[in-house]
């Protein structure tokens, strides 16, 4: 340890002590404080001399302690690689980089994939801790293989019964519990069936997915079938849908503000387009915000954050945007400028118009702030009695214009 690395971000396994070099076997006996969850201060107890503070609820909350002993030997302990859906990213930004040293063990999809035989650089690892399980939903296609981390106990049971309900019953679940430590156990069932008795709530699940007939599938692409969103109406179209994620051009880790977001299509595929990726969606009906709700986690994001209101007055704190979508009040006086003003240099904004009286002010923005304006229209094959004809659906004027960078 050098005389700037004052605290020490530990990995430990299930073997405890045993499984740790002599670095962090040293640097766990030197700290005057170690600070962890109640299990893996357990773990490291046989080296352990200074003082111990277990992790409060908020974890946050220790924070402050931490910091306060800078310049002492100071060791936190976790599970696996503590950078790895762990506590160091959480710590890192606290800290100059000079002021800390992280010694990780093994994580438990990198014990999981070793185990199992499969590659880890190809298999999703997905979250479930204090996380709703249906955020699997985009990931369940035909023959993919995914890493769960579990809740707890129960996360198996409610892994399989959506899996159930998505029409992914045929697939075979591992429950691997305890991994790496001398209570590790390995079993295995159906999604068909109920799982195993006694499951440990230290836990992680391997996933083969085997779809049956009529198994629904959330496809990568953005412009997802109509009859996948319970609506009103109040919903942008397949093909216009897709053409608007385009024009918003969704980048990894980015925010959407969704302004009239109706059943929250555009939002919702948004999210879709990249795990990381943010949505706040402004509705001013309350049935409509619910509904999008109800979508959101049907469709696996249920991160989405529908707020009751109208704009441009329900935009005031809310986190800024990188893309702006109105789909609805583009006519309410103040939106546009408002939501030209909240972009970033870069940022995009796309409004959609059905109606003259709109369409006339998204060309006088454009006169204001530039992008293109076009007209986007399909034509979907019906039923003309005992023949058929192509039926135009409403025109949609769509401006779209980024902000520049000055």
């Amino acid at each position: 340890m050098t005389k700037e690395h004052w605290l020490s971000i530990l990995g430990i396994g299930e073997d405890g002590v045993e499984g740790l070099s002599a670095a962090a076997r040293g640097l766990l006996a030197d700290a005057g404080l170690v600070v962890g969850g109640a299990r893996h201060l357990g773990l490291a107890a046989t080296l352990i001399r200074g003082e111990t503070m277990a992790w409060p609820s908020p974890i946050h909350d220790a924070f402050p302690a931490i910091l306060a002993r800078r310049g002492e030997r100071v060791a936190v302990v976790a599970s696996g690689d503590p950078f790895w859906h762990g506590i160091g990213s959480r710590l890192a930004p606290l800290l100059a980089p000079e002021e800390y040293r992280c010694l990780p063990a093994a994580s438990c999809a990198s014990l999981a994939a070793a185990k199992l035989g499969w590659a880890l650089h190809e298999t999703p690892v997905i979250s479930c801790c204090g996380l709703p399980v249906a955020r699997l939903v985009p990931h369940l296609h035909p023959g993919a293989r995914l890493f769960v981390l579990s809740a707890g106990a129960e996360t198996p049971g409610d892994v399989a019964t959506l899996l159930r309900a998505r029409g992914f019953g045929p697939s075979r679940l591992h429950v691997l519990e305890a991994l790496g430590g001398p209570r590790e156990r390995h079993r295995q069932f159906d999604a068909l069936v109920d799982p195993p008795d006694a499951i440990a709530a230290l836990n992680m699940l391997a996933i083969e997915l085997r779809a049956a007939a009529g198994a629904r599938i959330v496809p990568r692409a953005p412009g997802l079938p109509d009859e996948d969103y319970a609506h009103d109406g109040q919903i942008t179209k397949r093909e216009i849908r897709s053409q608007t994620i385009a024009a918003l051009a969704p980048s990894p880790g980015e925010i959407l503000w969704d302004i009239g977001c109706g059943s929250g299509s555009i939002a919702i595929e948004w999210m879709l387009s990249h795990p990381v990726n943010r949505a706040i969606g402004i509705e001013r009906e309350a049935a409509r915000a619910e509904r999008a709700r109800g979508n959101a986690l049907a469709l696996g994001v249920p991160a989405l954050d529908v707020r009751l209101g109208e704009a441009p007055e329900a935009l005031a704190g809310l986190a800024a945007p990188d893309a702006v979508f109105i789909g609805g009040g583009a006519r309410r006086p103040g939106l546009i400028r408002a939501c030209w003003d909240a972009l970033p240099p870069g940022g995009r904004i796309v409004a959609n118009a059905v109606t003259i009286e709109t369409e006339a002010i998204l060309l006088a923005v454009r006169a204001t702030h530039g992008g293109t304006v076009s007209r986007l229209a399909v034509e979907r094959l019906d039923a003309i009695g005992a023949l058929h004809a192509f039926r135009p659906a409403m025109s949609v004027t769509q401006w779209r214009a980024v902000k520049p960078c000055r």
